[in-house]
């Protein structure tokens, strides 16, 4: 039977970056679902001072949906959905970015709702909480700071993560250029960006939410990993893979490779919808 691609976004997506692989997923004639998680796509909060001209001294106020969302909640979300896609055959969870926190703890809650899980420059901590990698000598080269340059609101205060995607700011265009797409161009760039939402929730788990080899660890795995990605350089990419496989040596990573940036693979989808279909293929054996 051929498997249902289930994919989840990282921060600040939804499912509406997924659009143009599920079109390419079609057409190779595979099966896919793209989720929203709580707070994203039509659930996100979207204020008029938000809209032009922007009212920053508003937004910096205005309630948002994700306030108090949990990485539980996203979970317990996708965990619905691998329900209903677990019945009309395999299922293959295909995370990209922060994305991947949320499939890990799946797995480890509910391992039986998988065939495989795939991670798209994604995080799938095991040693580390995932807030603590960022000290770690293979994210140095990371600008981490560059959301700040268009951060609205106190997040202690707003119960979450606000930045406006909206700015203007020249250096905060840059930054976010060279972290997400680097290699795509300014139309493609500032496209990307518009499909962002403004808030993100703040629980990225704990120590709990780590890889577990008696759960996560027996779902077959695939890492695709991207050559060009500045937001999770591939010298972390290769941690999270090495880190994994100790884990359960006896079910290591497919490990995969495609070109381009962070967000590169969803604007140029093609050669990703057919590293898929290959992947795909190993789970509909």
């Amino acid at each position: 039977m051929q498997p249902t691609f289930v994919l989840v976004h990282g921060a600040f997506a939804n499912s509406f970056s997924f659009a143009p692989l599920q079109a390419e997923l079609g057409l190779l004639g595979h099966r896919s679902v793209a989720v929203d998680l709580p707070g994203h796509g039509f659930g996100a909060s979207y204020s008029s001072a938000y809209q032009a001209p922007q009212d920053l001294e508003g937004l910096a106020a205005a309630p948002g949906s994700i306030k108090g969302v949990t990485l539980a909640d996203n979970v317990a979300h996708l965990i619905g959905i691998l329900e209903r896609a677990k019945e009309n055959g395999p299922v293959m969870l295909v995370s990209h970015s922060r994305g991947g926190v949320t499939a890990t703890a799946a797995a480890n809650a509910r391992p039986d709702l998988i065939d495989r899980l795939v991670y798209v420059a994604a995080w799938c901590p095991v040693d580390l909480d995932v807030n603590d990698y960022y000290a770690e000598p293979e994210m140095a080269t990371v600008d981490a700071a560059s959301l700040g340059l268009a951060m609205v609101g106190n997040p202690a205060e707003l119960g979450l993560l606000r930045i406006n995607f909206r700015t203007s700011d020249p250096d905060a265009l840059s930054a976010f250029k060279a972290a997400f797409v680097a290699d795509g161009t300014e139309e493609e760039f500032l496209t990307f960006l518009n499909t962002f939402q403004p808030d993100e929730n703040l629980d990225v788990g704990t120590s709990a939410d780590r890889a577990r080899a008696d759960s996560w660890g027996r779902v077959p795995r695939t890492f695709v990993r991207l050559a060009d990605d500045a937001s999770m350089p591939l010298a972390m990419q290769d941690r999270l893979i090495r880190e994994g496989d100790a884990l359960t040596p006896d079910n290591p990573y497919d490990v995969r490779t495609l070109e381009g940036s962070h967000l590169k693979w969803l604007i140029a989808p093609a050669p990703a919808a057919r590293l898929l279909g290959e992947v795909g293929a190993l789970t509909s054996r």
